[in-house]
């Protein structure tokens, strides 16, 4: 149970607050539990969110998120130009720098808050501590503590009780509001499949999606979706052709980060390796099974999908290297058809929808 912060500066109701976060996608999904969390107590407060281009739209539909900054990383200098006149133009009390980096750490001082507040030295990376005036506590053991409870430290650090449920403030999304055509004719229950992530490490064999997808399309007669981003696009296309036609629908490299929150929102259960989507799947309150290998399930499960993860049993499990050094994916190699339905299974009966 997170413990109320003592010995802190009131709060004044009228808050100006700047979130920084900035990527990756799952990080930044999961960092919007904190905007609902702070307006529930501070509905008066304004709350400014920075990013970059590539996940601004995502930011904007947040009903309770005033105005987001867009830092523009490929005009450089420009960029760094630019978004000090934005700051200069606004007032922030307080700035929570969510990244830990270098970079976000300059921002956080950069945005001439009165409150700059930041991960413990210890959490922190690249120096980040030295930009923020103020730290919350640190974790000894963080790979044993999900990112979203990591973030909630910032509002336990503020004086917030702990929040019975997370809101990320994206699940209202209307099912119609930039789902694809093809997809809104779909009049039955799906499954979206998600194919690779940003991590090479993390990604499941061609071998192993084309075994699922056939087995959901045979034995399960439910509709499948496949999404991915361009990097996937060949390997797509190629499981669409070994399939034949059907109810198989390839999206991969095919729509937009809002397109992928309304395709997740309108599947019946989400299937694919620790990514963005998965997170974003589990924040629209769509059940997400997720193939685990370099990474930690503690600390990376979506938000009530902890029940759902594969994972198989190999030494070097959880090792965060983005390229498998010697062992070709074993940890990924391991995880078969079978289990990854027998989740899947329960995954589609918490829907509702099977």
């Amino acid at each position: 149970m997170i413990k109320i912060a003592t010995q802190i500066p009131r709060l004044d109701a009228n808050s100006s607050f700047l979130i920084i976060l900035m990527g990756s996608l799952g990080d930044l999904v999961r960092g919007l539990c904190l905007v609902s969390h702070i307006k529930n107590h501070l509905p008066q407060s304004r709350l400014t969110w920075l990013v970059e281009p590539k996940w601004s739209s995502l930011v904007t539909i947040h009903p309770q998120i005033d105005k987001v900054l867009v830092f523009n990383r490929p005009r450089n200098i420009l960029a760094v130009w630019e978004l000090y006149r934005d700051f200069a133009r606004e007032q922030f009390d307080i700035a929570l720098d969510l990244q830990r980096h270098f970079k976000s750490g300059f921002f956080s001082l950069l945005s001439g808050a009165k409150r700059r507040i930041g991960f413990h030295r210890q959490n922190a990376k690249e120096f980040n501590w030295l930009f923020n005036k103020e730290h919350i506590d640190y974790v000894n053991k963080e790979l044993e503590l999900p990112k979203w409870r990591h973030y909630l430290k910032f509002t336990e650090y503020l004086g917030f009780p702990e929040p019975s449920v997370l809101d990320f403030g994206i699940s209202s999304i209307e099912k119609s509001v930039g789902l694809p055509g093809v997809i809104a004719q779909i009049d039955e229950p799906f499954i979206a499949v998600v194919m690779g992530s940003s991590w090479e490490s993390k990604d499941w064999f061609f071998e192993s999606y084309l075994r699922l997808v056939k087995d959901i399309l045979d034995a399960e007669r439910i509709p499948v979706v496949l999404l991915g981003d361009h990097s996937k696009k060949k390997e797509a296309t190629r499981l669409r052709d070994e399939i034949g036609p059907g109810k198989l629908i390839n999206l991969v490299g095919k729509t937009s980060l809002l397109e992928v929150v309304a395709v997740l929102k309108a599947a019946a259960a989400g299937v694919g390796p620790d990514s963005g989507p998965g997170h974003i799947s589990a924040a629209v309150g769509t059940p997400y099974v997720t193939l685990f290998g370099p990474t930690s399930p503690t600390r990376a499960a979506p938000y009530k999908c902890e029940h759902l993860v594969v994972q198989s049993e190999i030494d070097c499990i959880s090792c965060y290297r983005k390229h498998c050094p010697d062992l070709d994916r074993q940890c990924m190699r391991l995880l078969t058809v079978e289990k990854v339905k027998a989740k899947l299974s329960k995954a589609l009966a918490m829907s509702g929808r099977r």
